[in-house]
């Protein structure tokens, strides 16, 4: 006997136009990285992206072997391109509910219901910065949260880091890699919780600490230039690195019952090597799994978890195929 595992004859995915063998949510780096492979193995797919990565305020991404300082705009838009040679579709939509039956059913934002056998939730997650005046408007552009994603570009500038959390002792100890003249503006932190081991990386480091709030920016000529204390005093400073607090996007996976586990940055689903949730049929790739997921992990993580999704699919039909 011959199963044919072709998505164009699998049971209702011809005479059905809203069932999907894979749904894919999410059309950032591991959505449209899955997407490809699923095109690839000839499953009827569809990228549901609310068009808002998070990369968006920045003009290029680094790290990205091949794809080194491309933007992230040029970046997605290629990825478009490939998807659709092998007959992905792509909505403009936010996925705003999902429920389980025999498939799985997405209700979009638009109004429209489609159904899918597997699910690939790529989501992401959302930063928010420091209520800091100046913050948001340059974040991205000499406000920056990553110095392996710009530090090479600002090397051995001055750097201001914004401590709005415990991390920012951290921030100020990675980013002096990059430049040898750092401040650490402690903002909300006090003096007092600083460990002694945190004095004395920070001196080893040639940090320079400064207690007090951050009021806003200097920015002059569209560049900044300073951060400004409430007390009116002005450091100059042509950079400044803030840690954002990351709000993991996982509304769909909670809704299947997915298990999460707590993180220093928030909590994530649990998940197998392969980007497989406890929920049954559900993978997740990129930041919806984990805060630390670069672009180049997040497409390698759309690909594992496509993959696994492809072999689930193959396996279940011919279990079924067995059974029948």
């Amino acid at each position: 006997m011959t199963l044919n595992t072709q998505s164009k004859d699998l049971p209702g995915s011809k005479d059905l136009p809203g069932r999907y063998d894979v749904v894919v949510v999410g059309g950032g780096a591991a959505g449209l990285s899955a997407a490809l492979v699923l095109g690839r193995s000839r499953l009827r797919t569809l990228v549901v992206d609310a068009g808002e990565p998070r990369n968006a305020p920045s003009d290029h991404m680094q790290g990205y072997l091949t794809r080194d300082g491309m933007s992230p705009a040029g970046f997605l838009a290629l990825g478009r391109e490939e998807i659709a040679r092998y007959g992905v579709e792509l909505v403009r939509d936010r996925a705003v509910d999902v429920a389980r039956g025999e498939d799985f059913a997405v209700e979009l934002a638009g109004g429209r219901t489609v159904r899918a056998r597997r699910l690939i939730v790529t989501t992401g997650l959302r930063d928010e910065l420091p209520a800091v005046p100046g913050v948001a408007a340059r974040f991205g552009r000499d406000v920056l949260h990553c110095p392996f994603c710009h530090g090479w570009e600002v090397r051995g500038e001055r750097f201001g880091v914004l401590a709005a959390g415990p991390l920012g002792v951290h921030q100020a100890l990675m980013v002096s890699g990059w430049s040898d003249d750092v401040t650490l503006f402690l903002h909300t932190v006090a003096e007092e919780e600083l460990s002694d081991d945190d004095l004395r990386r920070l001196a080893a480091a040639r940090v320079k600490v400064v207690p007090g709030e951050v009021a806003g920016l200097r920015v002059e000529d569209d560049r900044l230039t300073g951060v400004r204390l409430a007390d009116g005093t002005v450091h100059d400073r042509s950079v400044v690195f803030v840690a954002p607090k990351a709000v993991p996007q996982t509304g769909l996976m909670e809704r299947l019952g997915a298990e999460l586990q707590e993180t220093p940055f928030g909590s994530y689903p649990v998940v197998d090597p392969t980007g497989r949730t406890t929920a049954p049929g559900v993978w997740t790739a990129g930041n919806a799994m984990g805060f630390g997921e670069q672009v180049v992990h997040a497409a390698s993580g759309g690909y594992r978890a496509a993959a696994a999704v492809v072999g689930d699919l193959i396996m279940s039909d011919l279990d079924a195929a067995v059974a029948g």
